[in-house]
């Protein structure tokens, strides 16, 4: 199983308040214009599930598998040519803002490994900064 985690976020949100938007997955119409459109294709989503096509890997859909308020959100995929987990952690910092990491673990044969290690980093670091950089 291979780990891949992004830089600790700091937000300037209360952590409910970033928990309550990110475990419903139909608030990410507010990053929608974020997403790079030569990134991905046929971004859709609602409360528990989000289906995109990324280039240069195709069609991933993931849905939620458990809410721990206010704290953890887990993802598990649906289709993927990868199997993996993904889940976002949230802890508070002050009673304004808390702190938020990325975290995948996935499945690669040490082939596959060697060609997605670098994409599957920078994809959980670009999800962390647009994530970052949301009005919640």
């Amino acid at each position: 199983m291979s780990k891949f985690e992004s830089s600790v976020r700091q937000i300037p949100y209360p952590q409910q308040k970033v928990y309550d938007t990110l475990s419903n997955l139909e608030n990410l119409a507010k990053i929608r214009d974020r997403i790079p459109a030569d990134k991905l294709q046929d971004f859709s989503f609602d409360n528990d599930s989000i289906t995109v096509k990324a280039a240069p890997v195709g069609e991933i859909k993931m849905h939620i598998i458990e809410r721990e308020e206010p704290k953890t959100i887990k993802f598990e995929t649906e289709k993927s040519p990868v199997p993996l987990n993904f889940w976002i952690q949230l802890l508070p910092v002050t009673a304004d803002s808390c702190k938020m990491k990325l975290t995948v673990k996935a499945e690669l044969n040490p082939f596959i490994a060697g060609m997605v290690k670098k994409p599957l980093q920078e994809g959980i670091d670009k999800i962390a900064d647009a994530l970052e950089r949301i009005s919640y």
